[in-house]
């Protein structure tokens, strides 16, 4: 009788983070910033929650209250918070559009 491979998530998520780190930066005007890796199961419902056009709702969300605070101070376009997201999710593979998160599979 042979026995199917278990996956071990663990493992998996080790793997994961020591491929990508835990965080990923970007550099706006000197002043770096970090967006997480990989996003807890229940920011889904956050995401899920959200209008698609809220884009402080979603900055907020991943950067954090005080990033965010600092990312606002910044004069930055909507193409550059979209040209930001792609590269994050090209790097992390996140997919965070239509207001809800999935990986690439």
């Amino acid at each position: 009788m042979s026995v199917v491979a278990r996956y071990d998530i663990n493992a998996a998520r080790a793997q994961r983070l020591e491929a990508l780190g835990e965080r990923w930066e970007f550099e706006l005007d000197g002043d770096v910033f970090s967006l997480p890796t990989e996003l807890p199961r229940d920011a889904v419902r956050v995401l899920g929650a959200l209008d698609p056009t809220d884009l402080d709702g979603l900055l907020t969300l991943l950067l954090g209250e005080e990033q965010f605070k600092r990312f606002g101070e910044h004069d930055i376009s909507v193409q550059d918070i979209q040209a930001l997201l792609e590269a994050y999710a090209r790097d992390t593979g996140m997919s965070l559009g239509e207001s809800s998160a999935s990986t690439r599979s």
